[in-house]
């Protein structure tokens, strides 16, 4: 199985954005908080934009 680029970022993202917005909780800064989460749903977006991408193209790679 294969993944590809954006699967790969995207779940990257969302894990930086949670770390981010752990810390800016924890800290007390709202800013690097929100950045944190405007991150990580980012992040989800894109890695789900990425399985949707890999199932196309396993689709249209499957015999018939």
């Amino acid at each position: 199985m294969s993944i590809n680029k954006d699967q790969v970022e995207g779940r990257l993202d969302q894990a930086q954005g949670t770390a981010r917005e752990v810390v800016g909780k924890a800290i007390g800064n709202k800013t690097l908080e929100a950045k944190g989460k405007f991150q990580k749903y980012a992040g989800a977006v894109r890695a789900s934009i990425g399985d949707a991408t890999h199932d196309i193209e396993k689709a249209v790679k499957k015999p018939r």
